[in-house]
């Protein structure tokens, strides 16, 4: 190897090497390859944890609040590194509450409108349960 630095704002190493035989250069690159990540459904069925769609659905909590498209992609962010430490399969109910702990502290009412959807809310009483519940949770975060 003659030389090695990274690449790719850093997602990669760049080694040039030189064959020992007859002396020629070349270049390779080392990238990480990530395990996938799967996320197991209600139904059962496997798929591949998407992170768009769990930035689309937080922005669709954030509706007319005051949430930035790069706080949503932090979100998602941290919402899939906190998943794989779980291994390479998660349910659905695991991102869910990820999610969930993530926007607690974002914005209480996307936090709201998001386990609307994610818990199945029938009724205001589901709301009242969980506003309470985020006012406890949100009282022991900022003690």
């Amino acid at each position: 190897m003659v030389d090695s630095r990274s690449a790719e704002d850093g997602s990669a190493i760049r080694r040039r090497r030189e064959c020992s035989g007859c002396g020629a250069r070349f270049t390779t690159y080392e990238r990480l390859e990530e395990v996938p990540l799967v996320v197991v459904k209600r139904s059962g069925v496997r798929e591949a944890f998407d992170r768009s769609k769990v930035a689309a659905g937080v922005a669709s909590a954030s509706k007319n609040r005051p949430v930035g498209v790069d706080e949503i992609e932090r979100l998602a962010t941290a919402v899939e590194e906190a998943l794989r430490f779980y291994g390479s399969e998660v349910s659905y109910e695991q991102v869910g509450v990820a999610v969930l702990e993530q926007l607690r502290d974002i914005d209480e009412v996307a936090y709201l409108r998001f386990a609307s959807v994610y818990k199945g809310f029938s009724g205001a009483g589901d709301f009242k349960r969980e506003a309470g519940m985020l006012e406890r949770a949100s009282g022991v975060h900022k003690a």
